[in-house]
This record gives structure tokens, sequence and C-alpha cells, in this order.
């Protein structure tokens, strides 16, 4: 089992930054695709990026090119997500997620294991 855990999440002004953490346990978060996702309410969750094995990003460039970046602090078993020149349509619960197998994927159902999602607010 591994456990995620988000934090960082709240209310920031377009144009401000956040960094999301997420927080793994149980499991060496290396070994394992660790991806960002977002669900805004009475939408679909998107594929936000993700890091591989590697320590590589894959990004959603269509609606977060440029402004999103995602790390991983080995040491600590964590991932973050910092967020940039934030705009309204960022408004979201984010979620983080792992996966074992070894290339990134965009669907959300391949994604093993998930944290409860942290609540990101932009206001215009």
């Amino acid at each position: 089992q591994m456990q995620l855990v988000e934090s960082g999440g709240g209310l920031v002004q377009a144009g401000g930054s956040l960094r999301l953490s997420c927080a793994a346990s149980g499991r060496t978060i290396t070994n394992w695709i660790t991806a960002w996702f977002r669900q805004a309410p009475g939408k679909a969750r998107e594929f936000v990026g993700a890091i591989n094995r590697s320590g590589e990003n894959e990004m959603n460039t269509d609606s977060v090119k440029g402004r999103f970046t995602i790390s991983r602090d080995n040491a600590k078993n964590t991932m973050y997500l910092q967020m940039n020149d934030l705009k309204p349509e960022d408004t979201a619960v984010y979620y983080c997620a792992a996966r074992y197998m070894p290339y990134v994927s965009r669907n959300s159902m391949e994604y093993e294991f998930w944290g409860q999602g942290t609540h990101v607010t932009v206001s215009s």
C-alpha cells in the first residue's frame, strides 16, 4: 500500500503562485510514476503532469504550459507542483496519484493510489 497526502492548497489571487506537496508513505516514490490531476466542479478529472522514475516532467502543455512544474525530493519521499501565474480557470481540487508501470499515463483510471485532494481557488 502507498499513502499519498496532498497539502498546500488555498485561496490566491490571479497571477499569484502556490506550491502543492504530495507526501508519500509506504513506498518509495522514485520507483513509481507520480502525477498531478485536477478536477473542477462539474468537469472531468484532468491530467496536469507527472514525473517519471528518472525525475523528468511530462506536463499537460495545453492547460499549464510554462506555468506549472513538478519536482521531487527523494529524501523526503515527496512530490511538488509549483504553480505560477495562476488563473481563475486553475481553480480545482488537485490530486496526486501513483502508478507502478514504467511510463506516464494521462488516464486517471491507470493510477493505483490517490491522495484525498487539496483545494485551490484562484480569484480574479
